[in-house]
């Protein structure tokens, strides 16, 4: 958890140009969720990075990452649209989800609820009024009369105490 209050760090990298990478993301093809669900899926493919003391630009590699997960997700849309018109895509899925499926998707649902239900006051309240009533970061600091820095840091705090606490639940996904 060190390398995580490391301003030099990986998660420094990502803190200190959050701001950059966003307005960057923002100028591609896509919506403001978008380049929030890049950075998010930034933050969660960082929390896995191994050797960080031995990266000589924790920066650079933090830019890679974003620019790779937003090609990624261009990509990936792209084939959506050359695959499926809107006339194509099912109301229903084709096959049922088993019985199985369900109980795990409600066990991890469960945990997650548990799970944000034991966050600090302040990190819960941030948590949810971002992922659930889809405010953006600084609708959340303006609301709450906090800087965008603590909101940001808040949400990371919460998505790394939700991947933690949901630990093998996420390795079956």
């Amino acid at each position: 958890m060190a390398e995580r209050d490391d301003p030099h760090g990986v998660f420094g990298a990502l803190l200190s140009g959050y701001d950059r990478l966003s307005r960057h993301l923002m100028r591609r093809p896509g919506t403001r969720c978008d380049a929030q669900d890049v950075m998010q899926d930034a933050w969660l493919r960082l929390a896995r990075v191994q050797d960080v003391e031995e990266m000589s630009s924790p920066a650079a590699y933090v830019g890679q990452v974003v620019r790779n997960l937003a090609i990624d997700r261009l990509r990936a849309q792209r084939v959506r649209e050359r695959h499926f018109t809107t006339a194509e895509i099912p109301d229903q899925p084709a096959d049922a989800p088993s019985a199985e499926r369900i109980v795990d998707f409600r066990q991890r649902v469960a945990r997650l609820e548990e799970i944000v239900a034991e966050l600090p006051p302040r990190q819960r309240e941030v948590f949810l009024l971002h992922k659930f009533d889809g405010l953006s970061h600084s609708e959340i600091a303006t609301r709450l009369g906090i800087s965008r820095s603590a909101v940001e840091k808040l949400i990371m705090k919460a998505l790394a105490q939700c991947r933690d606490g949901l630990g093998d639940l996420l390795d079956d996904l």
